[in-house]
């Protein structure tokens, strides 16, 4: 016993030491600190920080920590002992957002969108404030505002190879989940691989999953199953999941999709191993870097529904929150501002081939031709980040690795139902239990 309380001193000192080595210093008045993980911008972020300073006297120290998770995880332990900085960004669910702002820790910027007839709030894509905007009568019980801005824009579809379609004589890209089969078949015949993407990732095979079940049974449907009135075992959820029963079947996955990461399977379509993929608007800088001569079109995935569009995930692609503790909240403020006003967005729209946020800005922005495609699809985006709700991560879980069976053949789509019902009803059982408590 006395070894196990020595050692638990042991450990709590080891914290405690661990902790004063992160404590900040005293916030200098003339100094916006941010935090951030844009390996890709963080180029294009110094050069702005430089000449903000310039023009302000205000210096802009950013800090680059990477990748995602670990940046993620430094935030949380920011949160936890108090010493977010002025600027941060959150890279996870709404619902994660929403206890970040109910525990004080980002100021909502709704009254500064609003000056001035809100001047800044009309100057972004709609769909790129409401990842940061919580509505009246939200689900995550956050008061109603805005609590981010918008860096960029971006949304996922499919990409197709020009070339390869031509070679096996498809002279249009499908439209229908039924034109896709047959241009499959057409692309085997002369020996060319249909489909890849990322799906090792699960969340991007999540994306797919949710464009067809938006596209087969509705929004309200889909909202309606996250609230427990409609099961997975509906005979619409069935249709969900034998999509990818079907791309197994007729043969439309590459080999090592369910395994492969994105960006290997960005590799295999920029070095014309696949006709499509599924990928977002941020794959234009990266097909470019790995083949610059790839010709290529974006579409929509394949409809299996005329009655309701395709859907896809979209809209802001980065977002910055400020910390509501901050000394300098106003000139972190006026930095955002700055940072987010036409002439700064069209530099770093230039610079990182991202799209911008600012919709003003779009219109004198030099991006490559195929990234303007990609914008010009807004209007069809949704996100998880703007639904009323979302379904149980545990759920989610079960859902996606479902998949992954359905695509190796292990189970089939009324086995995954089930399997995913049972894990909806026993977190709803046990969200009864907690009510009761």
């Amino acid at each position: 016993m006395k070894k196990f309380i020595l050692f638990g001193f042991a450990i709590f000192a080891i914290l405690m030491i661990g902790c004063l080595s992160c404590t900040p210093h005293a916030p200098k008045a003339d100094t916006v600190v941010i935090w951030h993980w844009m390996t890709d911008r963080d180029k294009a972020f110094q050069e702005l920080a430089t000449k903000y300073q310039q023009e302000t006297g205000i210096k802009i120290v950013l800090e680059l920590y990477a990748p995602s998770d670990v940046y993620s995880q430094k935030i949380i332990a920011a949160a936890q002992a108090n010493i977010l900085p002025d600027i941060f960004g959150i890279l996870d669910k709404k619902s994660v957002v929403g206890d970040f702002i109910k525990s004080g820790f980002v100021s909502d910027l709704t009254p500064e969108f609003q000056k001035n007839h809100g001047e800044w709030e009309k100057s972004f894509f709609p769909k790129a404030l409401a990842v940061n905007r919580f509505d009246e009568n939200n689900s995550y019980g956050v008061t109603p505002g805005i609590y981010g801005v918008p860096l960029d824009i971006m949304n996922i579809q499919m990409v197709y190879n020009k070339n390869l379609l031509k070679k096996a004589g498809i002279a249009n890209p499908p439209q229908t989940f039924e034109e896709w089969i047959a241009a499959a078949s057409a692309l085997k015949r002369v020996g060319i691989a249909t489909f890849v993407s990322g799906w090792g990732e699960l969340w991007m095979a999540d994306a797919f999953a949710s464009n067809y079940a938006f596209n087969i049974m509705g929004e309200d449907k889909v909202m309606a199953t996250f609230r427990g009135e409609i099961p997975y075992t509906d005979p619409s959820w069935i249709k969900v999941f034998k999509v990818f029963a079907d791309l197994r079947a007729k043969g439309i996955l590459a080999e090592g999709v369910v395994t492969k990461v994105n960006k290997d399977a960005e590799q295999d379509f920029a070095l014309e191993r696949a006709a499509f993929a599924f990928n977002g608007s941020w794959c234009v800088n990266v097909y470019h870097d790995m083949n610059s001569k790839l010709e290529y079109g974006i579409m929509l995935p394949p409809a299996a529904n005329k009655d309701f569009p395709m859907k896809i995930w979209g809209g802001a692609g980065s977002s910055l929150m400020v910390n509501n503790h901050s000394a300098n909240k106003e000139k972190a403020i006026a930095f955002l501002k700055w940072l987010t006003a036409k002439e700064q967005q069209v530099f770093l729209a230039e610079k990182t081939q991202n799209l911008p946020a600012n919709q003003l800005s779009l219109p004198e922005t030099k991006i490559a031709p195929i990234l303007a495609e990609f914008a010009n699809s807004m209007e069809s985006t949704t996100h998880p980040m703007i639904w009323p709700l979302n379904e149980d991560s545990l759920v989610i879980e079960a859902f996606d690795k479902g998949l992954q069976s359905i695509m190796i053949g292990e189970k089939t789509p009324e086995q995954v139902a089930a399997d995913v019902q049972k894990v909806k009803t026993k977190q709803a059982e046990k969200q009864i239990r907690r009510n009761k408590k």
